[in-house]
């Protein structure tokens, strides 16, 4: 573990994860928001959502450091395996939630063709600004 020793030579912390071949440490900014950005997350919608995020990155072994949603749009601030993909993790909260969601929430499919959009906002995160990061999104409902 050459990688992990020269970290310990610098004083580094050590906030790293590892799998079987990579040490790494990827957090990523994502904001994705639902069809024509229409504020329906919310009467119960949102904490549903809140449910099926914490459940699809327990799945996929994704650890959530920050999650708000708010009435028009959806802030998650997480870490994930860059050999899965933090493109692999959107995809797979957004269509188990739209299914989801759009099952248990019948107005959900009257006034949406689909339940997001096709886009989302993503950013690295690195270490220096990661509280600034999770303070913003801390107070997001707050604005």
């Amino acid at each position: 573990m050459l990688v992990l020793d020269s970290f310990l030579l610098y004083n580094i912390p050590m906030e790293y994860k590892s799998n079987k071949n990579v040490v790494y440490s990827c957090k990523y900014h994502v904001v994705w928001c639902p069809k024509y950005r229409r504020k329906v997350l919310t009467d119960g919608v949102d904490l549903r959502l809140k449910e099926i995020v914490k459940d699809v990155c327990l799945e996929r072994n994704a650890e959530i450091l920050e999650l708000e949603i708010m009435p028009d749009h959806v802030h998650l601030l997480v870490e994930i395996d860059p050999q899965y993909g933090i493109h692999r993790l959107i995809k797979g909260i957004k269509g188990t939630s739209s299914r989801i969601l759009r099952n248990e929430f019948k107005q959900l499919t009257t006034r949406l063709p689909s339940l997001w959009t096709n886009s989302y906002f993503v950013a690295t995160v690195g270490s220096a600004p990661l509280k600034v990061i999770k303070k913003y999104i801390e107070n997001q409902k707050n604005v």
